[in-house]
């Protein structure tokens, strides 16, 4: 029986139980989370120090609701382990009177957050059998613990067999927990040497929508996107991974001798925003507990606008207990570019990813019936290769009742059999990352196969997706593109008075995909990828780092169809193609997996800006890295610090480094509350010293969003970490003075410190309230340490 047969009957269930699972019957009451900050008992709690914590919990919750009984009834969560706070059933009163308590950090309503290969690690310059490579110099990440909070794990892949491997490492202090069911497995455990815990985490999810079929209860992958992002971070080399038997190659993470552990926080299986922040908050503090190195999300939304929302976002707030407990925190930055200002997951101690492309492309050729040809991206074309099929444009064929608009976006219910039959509908793209839906209603209403065009927000950016049939994304035609024939689709601001009389050629053909290598130029950024400023910080550079997030080719869960739509039962693979910031974080997790091996005792920033630092603007014909979405060159609100460079963030020279107490004068210098910063620290004893700058922190970028006419002078330390030598500067943005005092940094030992000062001076000639870009670097003539320098002149 095929696997896909195997599991049908509970996909089967799985439908039901998300399509009719009740509201939450809590009348007004919504779930809060109540943030105290740190907890006194420190980094390493005993089973005495947890039973306190929760007893203090039910303490305060039961002063406002009459008992510790009462509280019990309420409490969701008791976050007991490092992150001090709790998730409870409140209406707005009962909260008001909580966020009144002193010793409060902050109150709010818990959040849905929402879901953000082969080759690509060929393109980021590691090759397995090469000595200088990061991949041999980074033990390929042997025994770094990847803790990836997602959707679960597939335990049966290869890509998490753990043969050749030694004992747990000592450090994981997360024991044999393995919340894994069998589902027909013939398999008795689920966790071993590689794959080394699965927890699940669903009491927020069922305070919403009630109690979930305790079947469905498990850490076990539904929708692969967490096995997909698990593999890509910290897989196993596995040959002969393809889908749709394109993109054949060996699948691997970028840390493949990595341990890796699951933390499944997002349940629905039709709605991408349905992994709730109390649910994240528990898994981070899970997490850290378990004794885990780095933690990688892909998850991520827009909340954050003031610089008070810091405290009120689960992944900020658990972000900055990982920190505090030396574990790198990495974060996927959000799909909602090409707008500016849309990037997420922005505190300044979250290592922040955007996405761009490789050099790969999965194509196929399109030829309209006039002669003209243009390339799309797909990964499904099961077509005659030289036989034309009839065309029609999406809006053509729209059922009488349907508008336009939705037509167009071939939404459900809208094309009308009768005019699509037999032929290929050209649909509008709707989704930024994943467009299949599309797909299903073609072929619902008969059709051969979809074109599915970008709208202008997708730019050039085309995806190959696990389309439900034959399909290809190519991007939107110019209107001289044919001649005399309509482009493109009625834009939607104007459908009413659109004239669709005029129409594409009326025929097209598809060629079978193939797949090409060594595609110039490469990286572009992807238009899809959240862009900076941060609204929340405007000072500290988002996002912080690219790497590769478009075509990704990693490993999946068999009980998922390869498109993720609940009706395509057909077909079930080992290894998918996904799209987005959610493939190019593990990218940045599995690079600093393999820091974190070579370098076990830097911190998480000292790893970050080894990778940020070595980080590069250039694509790979040497030109400037461009922006898919209008085709023009792409600057550091788009790609942060540049695209990852592996094989010299191994050995980066000279870094930036950051400790909590740095972070804590950031949180002073930014005028939170003397009392709740002290909370944040387990001993209480930190209190608010002198003057501190935001501009000061020690970030590896510098950002200066205020700047005026007279000069501004910043701070920066370097610390050596590799050999003695003199380390000479250039800086430049246009239109600026810079000077940088002293300009000559001479380190004779390691870890030796060095301080500067950069004053930025802006002349009248830069445009007021637009931004400018540059670069500062420090070189030995071998070592070549670059930030990226942001201004914006307001005055």
């Amino acid at each position: 029986m095929s696997c896909y047969n195997i599991f049908l009957p509970l996909l089967v269930l799985s439908f039901l139980l998300f399509t009719f699972l009740p509201g939450a019957a809590h009348g007004s009451k919504k779930c809060y989370i109540v943030y105290l900050g740190a907890h006194s008992h420190g980094p390493t709690p005993t089973s005495l120090d947890l039973e306190t914590a929760t007893y203090s919990h039910y303490d305060l919750l039961g002063s406002v609701l009459g008992s510790h009984e009462k509280a019990k009834e309420a409490m969701i969560y008791s976050y007991n382990k490092h992150i001090n706070g709790f998730a409870a059933l409140l209406d707005e009163d009962e909260a008001a009177i909580i966020a009144e308590n002193p010793n409060v950090v902050s109150v709010f309503v818990t959040k849905k957050h929402k879901l953000h290969t082969t080759r690509s690690w060929e393109f980021l310059g590691l090759h397995r059998n090469d000595k200088n490579s990061a991949w041999p110099k980074g033990r390929f990440g042997e025994n770094t613990i990847i803790a990836n909070i997602d959707t679960g794990v597939w335990p049966e892949s290869t890509s998490f067999d753990d043969t050749g491997y030694g004992p747990i490492p000592s450090k994981w202090r997360g024991g044999n927990v393995c919340q894994i069911n069998n589902f027909q497995s013939p398999r008795k455990k689920h966790c071993n040497r590689k794959l080394i815990g699965a927890r699940f985490f669903i009491r927020t999810f069922e305070a919403y929508y009630g109690k979930l079929d305790g079947k469905l209860q498990t850490a076990r992958d539904f929708v692969g996107h967490g096995t997909h992002t698990l593999s890509t971070a910290g897989g196993n080399f596995v040959e002969g991974a393809s889908v749709f038997a394109v993109g054949n190659g060996t699948a691997k993470g970028g840390s493949p001798r990595a341990r890796v552990a699951a933390y499944k926080v997002c349940w629905s299986l039709q709605d991408e925003s349905d992994c709730f922040g109390g649910d994240i908050l528990s898994a981070i503090d899970q997490a850290i507990n378990d004794g885990v190195d780095i933690i990688s999300i892909s998850i991520g939304d827009q909340y954050l606008v003031h610089p008070e929302d810091i405290f009120t976002d689960e992944i900020s707030i658990g972000s900055f207990h990982a920190i505090s407990n030396n574990i790198l925190f990495v974060a996927s930055g959000g799909n909602d570019g090409p707008t500016p200002g849309t990037v997420a997951n922005v505190a300044p101690w979250i290592f922040t990813v955007a996405a761009s492309t490789t050099d790969r492309n999965f194509s196929s050729t399109i030829t309209f019936g006039n002669g003209q040809q243009i390339t799309g991206a797909s990964l499904f074309v099961d077509l005659p290769p030289n036989q034309a099929f009839p065309l029609i444009l999406a809006a053509d064929g729209k059922l009488a009742n349907a508008t336009t608009r939705d037509a167009s976006l071939c939404r459900r219910g809208t094309l009308d059999p009768a005019k699509v039959r037999g032929k290929i509908v050209d649909c509008l793209r709707e989704g930024k990352i994943k467009s299949v839906s599309e797909g299903l209603e073609a072929l619902d209403a008969g059709a051969r196969a979809i074109l599915v065009q970008n709208q202008e927000q997708n730019g050039e950016t085309t995806l190959a997706e696990p389309h439900i049939m034959s399909g290809v994304n190519y991007p939107a035609l110019d209107p001289n593109a044919i001649k005399g024939k309509k482009p493109s689709h009625p834009p939607f601001h104007d459908t009413a008075t659109t004239d669709i009389s005029i129409t594409l050629p009326t025929t097209v053909m598809f060629s079978p995909v193939h797949t090409f290598f060594n595609i110039k130029p490469a990286p572009v950024m992807a238009s899809f990828s959240s862009r900076g400023p941060s609204q929340i910080q405007p000072s500290i550079l988002k996002p912080d780092i690219t790497a590769p997030g478009t075509n990704i080719l990693a490993a999946y869960s068999l009980f998922a169809s390869a498109s993720d739509i609940l009706v395509d039962g057909r077909r079930g693979f080992r290894f998918n193609v996904l799209q987005g910031t959610s493939m190019s974080c593990p990218h940045i997790t599995g690079v600093a997996g393999l820091l974190k091996t070579l370098h076990p005792h830097w911190s998480p920033a000292a790893i970050k800006s080894a990778i940020m630092t070595t980080a590069t603007t250039l694509d790979n014909s040497n030109g400037p890295i461009k922006d898919a979405f209008d085709d023009k060159l792409a600057n550091s609100f788009a790609y942060g610090s540049g695209h990852v460079r592996p094989n010299l963030a191994i050995d980066p020279g000279l870094v930036y480094d950051l400790h909590l107490d740095d972070y804590l004068n950031f949180l002073c210098a930014s005028g939170y509350n003397q009392q709740a910063i002290s909370a944040l620290n387990f001993n209480r004893t930190f209190t608010c010293k002198g003057n501190h700058s935001i501009d000061d922190l020690n970030y590896p970028s510098i950002t200066l969003p205020n700047l005026k006419l007279s000069p501004e002078t910043v701070t920066r330390t370097l610390t050596n970490v590799g050999p003695p030598g003199t380390y000479n500067v250039t800086a430049k943005v246009d239109g600026c003075k810079i000077t940088v005092v002293p300009n000559s940094l001479t380190f004779t030992k390691l870890n030796e410190k060095k301080t500067f000062k950069v004053t930025v001076q802006a002349s009248s000639v830069i445009q007021s309230y637009k931004y400018q870009f540059g670069e500062l670097i420090w070189t030995d003539g071998k070592h070549r340490v670059r930030s990226p320098i942001t201004i914006r002149r307001r005055k």
